[in-house]
């Protein structure tokens, strides 16, 4: 007869050496500067369809998997405010905004008048998987769970967020606001600011999530995300086939996001360097999608390229352990 305890120890034995394997990887990514994070598009466990709490890394210098999420989480609560606003015209209710830290105001954007059906149903849609991402990132991760933080996405102050980042794309001047909410072009510019990072982000995050459970999320959550940045992609040139300045703008956009991050020359437009091509899916030479650490998202969404410098779209920088760029 088989021995069945011998087959039982054997099988613990492989277990504890994948998990040995996946905690060395945790740690070289950490050592090497690859601390990849969720951002601005979903949530890392929002696949999952349930689960309580997290995991705790077992290296004290990696970031935990509670770490991660509240980082995540902080970024979906940006996304699920732009979006919410640009749809209903307020914001998240406020049983949603506690939590760990301190919590902020919105410096609330308006409802988009969407005039294209399309867009309109494609905001809705978006803007109800954020919210989605918030209550569940918030119920996963209970009592640990982050607060709000302050939150800058104003389409009226010629200083804020949005303003800052058109400017530096160049699509405004001195003194002027740029409002996302003004009509469906400025939506979807606006939208393409977010977008294009949560999918690079997803990927660099994923070496370092401890549980299994997580890391199949964010691989799920990492599809999702890219369905919603080629949406937006697709929008946008399809739209730019009729008002070629509005391709040129989401260009200048992300020259200007590539100008930001760390990571070097990798951002990408949306057309080709050939005159008539489509650049829908940005890819390396593999034909990979490229990585973001938490410090390249943090230098997009605080406007800055400069080290432990807050700002942009949170004035106050993000809750959690997780919060300065380096």
């Amino acid at each position: 007869m088989p021995d069945t305890k011998a087959d039982s120890a054997a099988l613990i034995d492989v277990f504890d050496r994948r998990v040995e394997r996946r905690l060395k990887r945790r740690q070289f990514f950490r050592n090497a500067g690859g601390l990849g994070l969720g951002l601005v598009g979903g949530t890392l466990i929002s696949a999952c369809g349930g689960g309580s709490g997290v995991s705790a890394s077992a290296s004290p210098s990696a970031p935990t998997d509670d770490e991660i999420l509240n980082f995540a989480l902080n970024l979906e609560y940006l996304e699920a405010q732009f979006y919410t606003y640009a749809t209903t015209g307020s914001g998240l209710p406020a049983s949603m905004l506690t939590g760990v830290g301190t919590q902020g105001a919105v410096i609330a954007g308006a409802q988009v008048p969407f005039q294209d059906p399309l867009v309109q149903a494609y905001a809705n849609e978006i803007a109800n998987d954020e919210r989605e991402h918030v209550a569940f990132l918030r119920s996963a991760l209970g009592s640990a769970a982050v607060a709000q933080p302050a939150i800058d996405i104003s389409g009226t102050n010629p200083n804020g967020a949005f303003s800052v980042a058109a400017r530096a794309a160049g699509l405004v001047g001195a003194g002027v606001a740029f409002s996302p909410y003004a009509n469906d072009n400025n939506f979807l510019l606006g939208a393409f600011i977010f977008e294009d990072v949560g999918v690079t982000a997803y990927k660099g995050a994923a070496p370092l999530l401890a549980s299994k459970t997580f890391l199949s999320a964010a691989a799920g959550i990492l599809a999702a995300e890219a369905y919603h940045a080629g949406l937006v992609r697709t929008t946008l040139y399809a739209k730019g086939l009729n008002t070629s300045s509005l391709i040129s703008a989401a260009n200048a956009i992300s020259a200007a996001r590539d100008s930001l991050d760390q990571v070097g020359n990798d951002d990408q437009g949306i057309s080709g360097s050939t005159p008539g091509t489509s650049n829908i899916v940005p890819l390396d030479s593999n034909g990979l999608a490229f990585s973001r650490s938490y410090n390249d998202v943090l230098n997009i969404v605080y406007l800055t390229s400069t080290a432990a410098v807050k700002g942009g779209f949170f004035p106050n920088g993000v809750n959690g352990t997780l919060n300065m760029s380096a």
